[in-house]
């Protein structure tokens, strides 16, 4: 599923080895490196950040989701430009895809609940509701975990066949007929909780648009700020949808019908792989662009953030001021010991 290496429902069905050994490595070799670097500092500015409200528990989901989806990525590197031996590529189909998709998902769902918290408190602001409290966030944010874990945990126990020669390196190969047929089955539950949850997004923050449209026009001056703002947060967290997710789930049904029947002639699975491939990367570089939706959609993260860097920089401007009166005190020390001589 996660594994950019030949799956082919035909043995001689040959794949560039500059674009699947080298080219996709070296995204991937980027985006973890990246990825890995923002989010870690996302994490660490949010260990700082309280959990008074709902979607503030949401966006730390998203950051652990986002952490662990970049640590498959080494694994997935080594596996794709044949570094390592085979072995590794049965860890990456069984486990490591698999954390991949799981995180992948739920850093999606998460972001649906967002427009939701969103959606509730800007357009109906009066009804009440045990939805927004953070006890309620909590627990919605462990029943999606274990949901998620639920519907991917059989694609790890039903990859147990052994790798003959010629499929070493095709995750689909090391299904059982029952692991092939739960592919299918939970690839398009993940797309049918893409779709549903983007067009909701759709809906939210189009509703949240009129509401802030609507006060702007009643409130021009007061609400000047409120609705650039509210604009700038809309854009930014579609815009990583239409980016990342929807290329992605568009080609991911026939791919996983290329997977899983033999209908497909080579060219066809040829086509269909490098566009599931690509637009992987894609849904991949998705670890790259959360920290800035954090970012913008969440203010007690930027004002950390900001406290955090100023204090950063406050202790090196002091340690420096220390170093030279430092230095000038033994100048000035030296200057007296050779005037008293």
């Amino acid at each position: 599923m996660f594994n950019s290496s030949t799956n082919s429902s035909e043995n001689n069905c040959i794949y560039s080895t500059v674009i699947t050994k080298k080219v996709i490595p070296l995204v991937y070799c980027l985006i973890f490196i990246v990825g890995l670097s923002l989010n870690g500092m996302a994490a660490w500015i949010f260990l700082y950040v309280s959990s008074k409200k709902s979607f503030i528990v949401y966006l730390k989901n998203i950051v652990v989701a986002d952490l662990l989806m970049s640590l498959t990525f080494p694994f997935k590197i080594l596996a794709d430009s044949e570094i390592a031996p085979p072995q590794l590529n049965t860890f990456v189909c069984r486990y490591s895809a698999v954390v991949f998709y799981i995180n992948m998902y739920i850093g999606i769902t998460f972001f649906g609940l967002i427009g939701f918290d969103r959606y509730y408190k800007i357009v109906k602001p009066l009804f009440t509701s045990v939805v927004h409290t953070v006890n309620y966030s909590k627990v919605i944010s462990i029943i999606v975990w274990l949901l998620l874990m639920f519907l991917s945990l059989p694609n790890m126990i039903l990859t147990n066949e052994i790798a003959e020669a010629n499929y070493s390196r095709k995750c689909i190969g090391l299904k059982s007929e029952l692991g092939r047929q739960w592919h299918k089955v939970s690839s398009y539950i993940c797309i049918g909780i893409f779709w549903i949850v983007f067009l909701l997004l759709i809906i939210f923050y189009t509703s949240i648009s009129k509401k802030i449209y609507s006060s702007y026009k009643k409130f021009r001056k007061s609400s000047d700020m409120t609705k650039k703002k509210t604009s700038r947060n809309i854009f930014s967290i579609m815009f990583v949808f239409v980016i990342c997710f929807v290329p992605y789930h568009l080609c991911r049904i026939p791919y996983t019908l290329s997977q899983t029947s033999s209908q497909f002639n080579c060219q066809s699975t040829k086509a269909l792989f490098y566009a599931k491939e690509f637009t992987l990367i894609l849904s991949a570089a998705n670890v790259c662009l959360d920290p800035i939706i954090y970012f913008f959609l969440c203010l007690p993260f930027r004002e950390k953030l900001y406290q955090k860097l100023h204090q950063k920089l406050h202790r090196k401007l002091k340690s420096s001021g220390e170093v030279e009166i430092s230095k000038s005190r033994r100048s000035n020390t030296l200057r007296e010991s050779i005037n008293t001589v």
